[in-house]
């Protein structure tokens, strides 16, 4: 059997000495919806107020840690499960986390939420109308996903199931990223998670 490990040093005292409360920012939506913009202008804002961040971003890890994977509903799943236990791990060393994943099941963004303690994860959809991520396509997927080259792709061949109450819901594409960020900062001072 394994046990786990009882130390000292916890998430209290890291988020402390760091002067800051740890939690996700779970960023969702589809491909082209501007999450990794949004999360990482949400990062810059918060760095600049002396605040320690790290933002995870699903094309970063798919080079790393989970380039063992592909794109089929299992291997979603697997890279999601992964990347909740990192950023449970990153909040329990006190930081702020910014994940910015299509993470297409809710099941699997369910599972990334019960890692961590209650008020510890907000659930930032992302949310494109599949014309408007179509249109801006800044990777060229979706052409290639509608001409049959790339399968198991989200919002075409693969089913993404949109948050039923997220905590932050951004209207991508009518909104400029600079707004949808001060909203999420707006949001966290609110909810007195950030000074």
């Amino acid at each position: 059997m394994i046990y786990p490990q009882h130390f000292y040093v916890n998430k209290n005292l890291r988020s402390e000495i760091k002067g800051q409360k740890p939690f996700i920012l779970w960023f969702t939506g589809l491909s082209g919806a501007g999450k990794s913009t949004i999360a990482n202008l949400v990062e810059q804002k918060l760095l600049l107020r002396g605040l320690h961040t790290y933002l995870l971003d699903g094309d970063n890890l798919r080079h790393g840690l989970n380039k063992d994977l592909g794109f089929r509903d299992e291997d979603r799943v697997e890279n999601i499960r992964r990347v909740g236990e990192v950023a449970k791990l990153m909040a329990d060393a006190g930081l702020i986390v910014l994940a910015a994943f299509i993470s297409p099941f809710r099941s699997e963004r369910l599972l990334a939420r019960s890692l961590v303690d209650q008020g510890e994860f907000l659930e930032v959809f992302v949310d494109a109308p599949l014309e408007i991520a179509e249109q801006r396509d800044p990777k060229g997927l979706y052409k290639k996903a509608r001409r049959g080259d790339l399968k198991n792709f989200t919002g075409i061949d693969s089913p993404y199931e949109p948050p039923e109450s997220p905590e932050i819901h951004l209207l991508s594409g009518f909104n400029p990223p600079e707004e949808m960020a001060d909203k999420i900062i707006a949001h966290l001072e609110t909810l007195r998670l950030i000074r």
